[in-house]
């Protein structure tokens, strides 16, 4: 028996008495579906009674022997049940147990028949025949080759995860993760977990650095140990990383670590020099200061520059004696007159290997792209189009008329992921894309990683153009790829700057461009570009609801489809999670015919309007992509993206989901609506800045609404200090360092 302190380690309350229990489970009672509780009654070896227990985990197989350690609890509801802190399970040993536990369905190929036949067969030795003699199972009527290896396959992934969940409850971590660890290392689980409990934040999903820190610790791990440091320092780079830097100075990157971890910088120094010497880091050294990379963006980066130069120097000369006359033909033939800029980059994309067209709204970027099509194809090439996000490859196919795609979709993205966590691509260097040229759209979009898979896949010697407006949000994503190429002045680039087309009754194009330069838009009180003063946050919130329910649908506006709600930031009053909530009880409410999915985060009903959050290869859907829910069951629901596309969710795979009546303003990037609306309001003080502001108004084509004060709409538009972003690509375009 243990004294009172041991008892206090192991989770008793003062004055409880841990006792043990053995037996056999002979039902389940209730368990959580976050596999975080449950209830179960057990048959206590050499009695005929059951007792209740519960146990904070999810509960054991019906039929299993198991070994329990906790305590009696009175419950005032249920009676005496055994509370039990911790659980060892062990196969059972009886005939009536074996059946129990085979016929309760969980292991596949066996229902309450079977067991029955394979228990008459076998005895007390039917485990030991389907684990050590699978061959005899053949013997039972009704198996074949193919049911005995799925009943074996099965049997042992059952009692491997089974042993990977109580493993981890036993280290006080939610055994919920067990499926995905045993998904990820099979039958070396548990030597991961006991041994490289770091590898499991760097690759499974879902688990993060605190979670296997909090496992580490379990083991007795030291807080200097140089695996915990280590993996610190990498759990600082991709925090870093997620920030959009694709490097950081040694020192601040010491500081961070040593912080998070609560250990001296001396000894994250030590370790951090070490790392660098077995090179499992890159480092770059410019004008004195020393950068750190994680691997893979480090060689993002080079690869990056690498081939951006190597285009630029060895496209195939194209055909073309007179390229000024070829421009000056299609002007004629379309009728159009080109600004001097235009025609230098029409003139551009037949002469240079790589190209970069650059400029803001209503400066004719579409216009010249198509005259670039047109003489590329007159020239004889075979040209691919593309975006970095559904809604701008959409926008580009309108613009144009021709087909375009994702560049996720360019390069036949795969399910699977590299180690790195970047996806994989049918369409690499070993598999190029067949293309002459190839023009991108929305490149400000392209983070490094991306735009390397990209240039992976550009055969040598083809063509390529990258456009897209500098002044917009950078990726989301590691690195600043459009404008740091435009920093190394390395790549031929032309800049559009003069708006030569706009409707003289529309002012949201010069006001984008008021707002680029620093002046405030002009807001007129009915026109399309209106400022509704409003003090109070949870006025503006009410104002917007009111916006999308009664105003713009009087105007002939679809709230659904016309109008889109952004917002500078996730949270307060008019951040985007509450005015989704807003916006759904009015828009989409609860009603007896509708279906509705709901847990303790989130609610989905028939007809919501929704985004994907996350890259899914398999489902072929991409981060931004919006759709609305078309089917809700019981245990799936299903969104329909696009003409051709409706896509299936398991309940698991809910998270990669959200509502998408209001979105931030960084994912609205890359699409256009014909009314936008935007709070600005002192709350979101952290997030104004010019560029922000100016993304979000070119997302509007005929109606900008902005809500809330004067001074936060001053704010935004004098703020022009962007984040600094942590990259080389510039130096290495530029020949700055030693490749």
């Amino acid at each position: 028996m243990a004294n009172n302190n041991e008892q206090m380690a192991l989770g008793f309350a003062p004055g409880t008495v841990q006792e043990e229990l053995e037996g056999l489970v002979d039902s389940i009672i209730f368990a959580s579906e976050d596999g975080k509780f449950a209830v179960f009654r057990l048959q206590p070896t050499g009695q005929n009674s059951r007792v209740s227990v519960t146990v904070s985990s999810e509960p054991p197989l019906v039929g299993q022997q198991v070994h329990l350690t906790g305590s009696w609890v009175t419950h005032p509801r249920f009676g005496q049940q055994f509370k039990a802190v911790s659980i060892r399970l062990e196969a059972p040993t009886s005939v009536e147990g074996i059946e129990r536990f085979l016929a309760s369905g969980v292991i596949d190929g066996i229902g309450p028949a079977m067991a029955k036949r394979l228990v008459a067969k076998f005895g007390a030795d039917t485990l030991d025949v389907i684990e050590q003699k699978p061959k005899l199972l053949e013997t039972v009527e009704g198996i074949g080759k193919k049911t005995a290896e799925k009943i074996v396959a099965s049997y042992t992934a059952q009692s491997e995860l089974r042993e990977i969940m109580l493993w981890l409850e036993s280290h006080n971590v939610s055994g919920a993760l067990a499926a995905r660890i045993f998904k990820k290392y099979s039958s070396f689980a548990l030597d991961v977990l006991e041994n490289h409990p770091y590898k499991l934040a760097q690759e499974v999903e879902g688990i993060g650095f605190a979670t296997a820190d909090a496992i580490a610790a379990s083991l007795g791990l030291a807080g200097d140990d140089e695996n915990r440091v280590a993996a610190g320092i990498d759990y600082a780079l991709q925090q870093i990383s997620t920030n959009g830097h694709c490097c950081i100075p040694e020192q601040p990157l010491i500081e961070r670590t040593a912080k998070l971890l609560r250990v001296d910088p001396l000894r994250v120094g030590e370790v951090l020099k070490k790392q660098l010497k077995l090179q499992r880091l890159a480092v770059e050294s410019v004008g004195g200061t020393t950068l750190i990379y994680s691997p893979y963006l480090y060689r993002a980066e080079k690869k990056v520059a690498r081939k951006l130069l190597y285009l630029q120097r060895y496209a195939d000369v194209l055909n073309v004696e007179n390229p000024e006359g070829l421009v000056a033909h299609w002007e004629e033939m379309t009728g159009l007159d080109l600004a001097k800029a235009q025609k230098e980059a029409m003139v551009a994309a037949l002469t240079h290997g790589i190209l970069v067209l650059t400029g803001g709204p209503g400066t004719g970027k579409t216009t010249v792209v198509r005259g670039m099509i047109d003489m590329l194809e007159m020239a004889g090439l075979e040209i691919l189009l593309g975006a970095p996000t559904g809604r701008a490859a959409k926008r580009l196919a309108e613009a144009t008329g021709r087909k375009t795609m994702t560049v996720h979709r360019m390069l036949e993205a795969q399910g699977g992921r590299q180690d790195d966590g970047s996806s994989m691509f049918a369409k690499d260097a070993d598999e190029q894309l067949e293309a002459d040229a190839i023009i991108l759209d929305e490149v400000s979009m392209m983070d490094i990683v991306l735009m390397q898979h990209f240039l992976d896949a550009v055969p040598d010697g083809c063509h390529v153009i990258l456009v897209g407006d500098v002044d917009q949000l950078p990726a989301v994503g590691p690195g600043s790829v459009l404008k740091d190429i435009l920093r190394s002045e390395a790549i031929p680039s032309v800049r559009l700057t003069e708006v030569y087309r706009q409707d003289e009754e529309s002012t949201i194009v010069l006001n984008a461009h008021a707002i680029n330069a620093g002046r405030l838009p002009i807001c007129k009180p009915a026109g399309d570009f209106q400022f509704w003063e409003i003090a109070d946050p949870a006025e503006v919130a009410k104002n917007i609801v009111r916006l999308c329910v009664e105003v713009l649908p009087k105007q002939g506006w679809n709230p659904l489809t016309d109008v889109q709600v952004l917002s500078p930031m996730h949270r307060q009053e008019c951040g985007v999670e509450n005015l989704n909530k807003l916006l759904q009880a009015a828009l989409n409410p609860p009603a007896a015919y509708k279906a509705e999915y709901k847990n303790s985060i989130r609610t989905f009903r028939l007809h919501d309007k929704v985004m994907q959050t996350k890259n899914n290869y398999t489902k072929m859907v991409f981060n931004g992509d919006i759709g609305f829910i078309t089917a809700v069951e019981a245990d799936h629901l299903t969104v329909k993206f696009s003409e051709d596309l409706e896509v299936d969710y398991e309940k698991n795979e809910l998270t990669e989901l959200q509502l998408a009546y209001a979105m931030s303003v960084h994912k609205s990037q890359g699409s256009e609506y014909p009314v936008i609306i935007l709070p600005l309001t002192a709350g979101h003080y952290i997030m104004l800045q010019r560029n922000l502001l100016y993304t979000a108004v070119t997302r509007a084509s005929k109606q900008v609404i902005l809500l809330g004060t004067k001074a936060a709409l001053n704010t935004a538009v004098e703020n022009d200090r962007t984040r600094k972003r942590y990259t080389l690509l510039a130096e290495r375009l530029a020949g700055a360092l030693n490749e």
